[in-house]
């Protein structure tokens, strides 16, 4: 309570500043890019970033006042930019919002990647599939160090691809006589296409609710991600479509206070109130940490008599993260001298480094705050710096 947002504290960055020589953005969603209004002037570094990821990029940078013509749009590998000793290449991923990239780093001492947030999807319904062949190029002149997501490193099973959602979600919409509404992750292009065209294709009307994921459809539409997009009705419209016609893509599927969802649960939302019979999908995992206002959304849908579906039955949503065989896979492909895993509490660290030297590679991990040293036949960390948190209150940033 009080708190808006949550920022690293960069106060290190800041008193080097002058040796930054630029900022990669590898995707939009907010823990890579939400900051970026608000801790650029204190960096001033060139920023880069694919078509997609810097047209979110801009937008919230002037919301905050500054221009965003700081932001420079790159293409993809075999571009790259030179930057001080380094020579950075985007190299496309997928992953739950379009355009995601790992970055291939060329330095003095060899080759680095770093994988950013990614899955090994073939069919992901929008954006990159993971080209296999491409990575084997980038690899085969040897990678010295391959700094890798771990989020699901603890997943044994073969990761779903993301054109397996949507006929699970038209099989349901279809079996409801009454109101349909679903919740997503605004930022997830793929989810929301999916989901409006199961709502075509049964015959509803489909109504997008929320400034976020309406935001995100028109970056998709004006940076060529999306080529089309269903019809789409305002909500002054939809409340004079019978309700077995409509259906309602709303954000807040984490349980955001101020999102369609929580208002939709709480009594109406622009005129719009749910009623019993009605269902509600959430076609999305709660983030650890946001269970308290997910569950609170989920009991008062069902005071309504609202029927709730979550993704228990594993159906309805699948991860943007790759789970560990297709780590094993990458590892395979990279075939990197040493592993820095990333991306991860302490545990899925631990696990991923276990999972590296399993296959014969040299791995570390380095918490947040450490300095590795990758220019010498081992990997270590040589230094750490004391890294915290700085709080976004109104205006005022507590902390800094």
């Amino acid at each position: 309570p009080g708190v808006d947002l949550i920022f690293p504290d960069i106060a290190w960055l800041k008193e080097r500043r002058d040796r930054i020589e630029g900022i990669f953005i590898t995707h939009a969603h907010e823990d890579h890019i939400g900051a970026i209004g608000h801790l650029w002037k204190e960096l001033g570094a060139p920023v880069y970033a694919r078509t997609f990821t810097a047209s979110i990029a801009k937008r919230k940078l002037e919301e905050n006042g500054q221009s965003g013509r700081i932001v420079n749009v790159v293409s993809s590998w075999p571009e790259s930019i030179k930057v001080g000793p380094f020579t950075v290449s985007y190299l496309p991923v997928p992953h739950s919002v379009p355009e995601s990239s790992a970055l291939v780093i060329d330095s003095p001492k060899g080759r680095l990647i770093h994988t950013g947030d990614f899955k090994l999807d073939e069919q992901p319904v929008v954006g990159d599939r993971f080209d296999k062949e491409l990575w084997q190029e980038v690899s085969s002149t040897g990678v010295r160090a391959l700094i890798c997501d771990s989020t699901n490193v603890f997943s044994d099973s073969v990761g779903r691809s993301e054109s397996e959602v949507g006929p699970e979600i038209r099989k349901l919409i279809e079996a409801c006589s009454n109101m349909v509404v679903t919740t997503t992750f605004a930022s997830n292009i793929a989810r929301i296409k999916s989901i409006a065209e199961a709502g075509e294709a049964a015959g509803r009307s489909v109504c997008l609710m929320g400034r976020a994921m309406k935001r995100m459809i028109e970056a998709a539409l004006e940076t060529g991600i999306l080529s089309e997009f269903p019809t789409v009705i305002s909500p002054d419209d939809a409340k004079s479509i019978p309700k077995e016609n409509l259906l309602l893509i709303v954000t807040g599927s984490q349980g955001e206070r101020r999102a369609a969802s929580s208002q939709l649960a709480n009594g109406k939302y622009q005129g719009i109130t749910l009623s019993e019979g009605d269902l509600f999908l959430f076609s999305s995992k709660t983030i650890p940490g946001n269970e308290r206002g997910v569950i609170k959304i989920i009991n008062q849908l069902s005071e309504k008599g609202v029927d709730v579906v979550d993704d228990s039955s594993g159906n309805y949503h699948v991860s943007g993260h790759a789970n560990r065989p297709e780590l094993s896979i990458l590892h395979d492909i990279v075939s990197p001298q040493f592993l820095l895993p990333m991306h991860g509490e302490h545990r899925h660290l631990r696990e991923h480094v276990k999972l590296g030297e399993s296959k014969g590679v040299s791995a570390l991990l380095a918490t947040n705050g450490s300095m590795v040293d990758l220019t010498g036949n081992q990997i270590k960390i040589v230094d750490h710096i004391d890294v915290g948190r700085v709080y976004l209150d109104g205006a005022s940033k507590v902390g800094a």
